[in-house]
């Protein structure tokens, strides 16, 4: 565990150091739980969102996009149900005066139970070694079985004072189990009460209720509202999706883990509209795609899991989360929801307007099914940073070049597509010919151009931020019009002619690569 929280400790340092990730109004001291991204991160985080986009909008001929606003009329948020049951279960410490989700307190004694049961599990690997069978020893293994027993009945409880709105007895499971602040072990808890997560704002010089916006704490229900607007103005049929890709804001009482969970976000969201009775069919089509949308990145297998919800939605009648292995454990990456006709019906009841589609193969009107995929934009740029980010002994190197921090992104989301690096800048032909190069490169992706330090200094700079390709321009480019092209990962380098680079650089960093 001490060696998760170091690596994610160097994780949050390197995001501020190299220009990905900065804690908002920093000057000020910041603000709780808001993040700007830098001049890497923002690039980053746009080619998160156009991987997104091709593979829900380009890719597919019955998905579309919208951009929904931000503000919507209040009603909207009556008829989703964020008005009424949008909350969070919270309990202070009464020594502390600290404030905390009663529901995470509980998940964490849950996460440790687990640690320890996978703790007794890696010492049988390392002592039986090959012949070591893992799932008959988390079965027959007492002291394992038991641990994960234990953690299944509090996740079961749980899930059931959640789903029951129960703070009573939430409050008698944290209890129960003993809880204590993490911060000053007291275990003088106040209530469980329930906190509503919107923002509120007023409409121009209106006061009072009659004014009252929310800013959006989800982007679907812009999708929905303009359900009809698209599919006539689109003429798609059942099956067909809306995308869209927008901020949200949700004020997390508990925010914590960077990036994780934040009051200002960004999401990548579908829902995709269907014949009433089909929705098992598309809710595991979604499940499989979305998985190979990760996968697909790069993303180790085992470090990605599907994990169904125990407390469904009001409006679910099934729901999975993709998670992923974040430093601080498996958390929540992608949802995938079977959402029935809840919301459209939810908002055809109270405008009075009718939100339906007619069939011509079925020749009859009806309120569609919903599945959505919703993935959250910075936790996805998380989960890439999380597994990218390495250390590594560098063959052959000593000193303080031995190791190496090296971002390994997949070259077609990498920030940087390629920098130009004058072997010497103080010769002046070297860096006439690599800005000469420079120039011409930059048209056709974002590059960078380098002349400060050694040479293995700005390797080491350009592998940090995860660029792919490095050009070199030395005194064998002004005799015969060649570089040295250095790739990020295994440092191998190669000769090629100068009329080459874009032609390479592009085909090995095309986002084409990750669809093949």
């Amino acid at each position: 565990m001490s060696q998760q929280v170091d690596q994610f400790k160097k994780l949050v340092a390197h995001c501020k150091e190299y220009g990905f990730i900065f804690q908002s109004s920093e000057i000020y001291d910041g603000l709780s739980a808001v993040y700007d991204y830098g001049p890497y991160g923002s690039e980053l985080k746009n080619n998160i969102k156009n991987y997104w986009w091709r593979a829900m909008v380009q890719m597919h001929e019955n998905i579309t996009g919208i951009d929904a606003a931000i503000f919507m009329h209040p009603k909207t948020w009556k008829a989703s149900g964020h008005v009424d049951a949008f909350n969070d279960p919270l309990v202070d410490n009464k020594d502390s005066k600290k404030r905390y989700r009663a529901d995470q307190l509980v998940e964490g004694v849950i996460d440790k139970i687990n640690e320890k049961a996978e703790k007794e599990v890696e010492k049988a690997r390392k002592r039986f070694g090959e012949s070591f069978d893992e799932a008959l020893y988390r079965e027959t293994n007492p002291r394992v079985s038991e641990y994960l027993k234990q953690a299944l009945d509090i996740e079961k409880r749980l899930a059931q004072l959640m789903k029951d709105g129960d703070m009573a007895g939430l409050k008698a499971l944290i209890e129960e189990l003993e809880i204590a602040d993490p911060e000053s072990g007291s275990r003088n808890w106040t209530e469980v009460r329930q906190f509503n997560l919107m923002f509120s704002t007023q409409l121009g010089n209106i006061a009072g209720e009659e004014g009252k916006l929310y800013l959006r704490p989800e982007t679907a229900q812009g999708i929905f509202v303009n359900f009809l607007n698209v599919q006539k103005s689109t003429r798609l049929k059942v099956p067909f999706g809306i995308a869209q890709i927008g901020k949200a804001f949700r004020n997390e009482i508990v925010a914590r883990q960077f990036i994780f969970r934040m009051r200002e976000f960004e999401q990548m969201e579908m829902q995709f509209f269907i014949r009433p009775g089909e929705e098992m069919k598309w809710y595991e089509y979604w499940k499989a795609a979305r998985m190979k949308w990760h996968t697909a990145l790069g993303t180790p297998p085992e470090m990605l899991r599907f994990k169904d919800h125990d407390n469904l939605a009001h409006y679910a009648n099934a729901a999975v989360d993709i998670q992923f292995e974040f430093p601080f454990g498996f958390k929540e990456l992608e949802g995938i929801h079977s959402r029935t006709d809840f919301d459209l019906k939810s908002h055809q009841e109270l405008s009075g307007k009718k939100l339906q589609y007619f069939d011509t193969e079925l020749n009859e009107n009806y309120v569609p099914y919903v599945v959505e995929t919703s993935v959250g934009c910075d936790r996805m740029f998380l989960a890439l940073m999380s597994y990218a980010l390495q250390e590594e002994a560098v063959p052959d190197a000593k000193g303080e070049d031995a190791t190496r921090t090296v971002l390994r992104l997949h070259p077609a989301l990498a920030p940087v597509k390629c920098a130009v690096l004058p072997l010497i800048r103080n010769k002046e032909e070297l860096p006439e010919k690599a800005r000469e190069i420079f120039n011409d490169l930059k048209q056709s992706f974002l590059c960078q151009y380098d002349d400060k330090d050694a040479i293995g200094r700005r390797y080491r700079r350009q592998d940090a931020i995860g660029t792919p390709f490095c050009v070199t321009v030395d005194f064998e480019t002004i005799e015969n019009n060649t570089v040295t092209l250095r790739e990020r990962d295994s440092m191998v380098q190669e000769r090629i002619p100068i009329s080459e680079i874009e032609g390479i650089v592009r085909q090995r960093t095309d986002m084409k690569l990750l669809f093949s």
